[in-house]
């Protein structure tokens, strides 16, 4: 078996979904690509208990979660401060970022646990299943903490400002 080529072949298509996940989970995209970069290294040491795996992403995602989580207790992640944003109008070609901008600001007013379980859930794809497994948690907490963290995000003043037409 070609190992080295089946880790290749995976690494590369999951790469851009990887690095969106751990944006969303609030790296900045150079910690995302250095935390992704950390994670399928991981991965490409033990590609045997990758490839044995039940659920291959599922594993993978548990190793990146784990990255992230070992990151953050080495550093301090504290306030980063960011000029205020001009109100964003329907033509106004800077939408999308205003939207990514957003969203990532309401997804890091989050709890830790609760971002986790958004996304892998709903950018990841995994199933109840699956984020449970990779979070090592009951299914039953999963969706109790989505409904949490839905319910979070329906009322968030940065996501709220969007769909408004204005940012703050």
């Amino acid at each position: 078996m070609d190992h080295d080529g089946d880790f290749s072949a995976y690494a590369s298509a999951r790469w851009p979904t990887l690095v969106r996940s751990a944006v969303f989970l609030g790296c900045n995209l150079d910690e995302a690509h250095d935390l992704v970069q950390t994670t399928l290294l991981r991965c490409y040491t033990g590609w045997r208990r990758v490839e044995k795996a039940t659920d291959r992403d599922a594993y993978v995602y548990r190793i990146l979660l784990n990255c992230h989580r070992d990151s953050r207790r080495r550093r301090w992640w504290g306030e980063r401060p960011t000029a205020a944003l001009p109100d964003a109008g329907s033509d106004d070609p800077t939408r999308q970022v205003d939207m990514s901008d957003a969203v990532n600001r309401a997804l890091g007013d989050l709890s830790k646990v609760n971002r986790e379980v958004v996304v892998l859930r709903y950018y990841a794809h995994l199933s109840e299943r699956q984020t449970a497994e990779v979070l090592g948690i009951a299914p039953g907490t999963v969706k109790s903490r989505l409904s949490r963290a839905l319910n979070q995000l329906a009322t968030n003043s940065h996501l709220s400002d969007l769909a408004e037409g204005t940012q703050r």
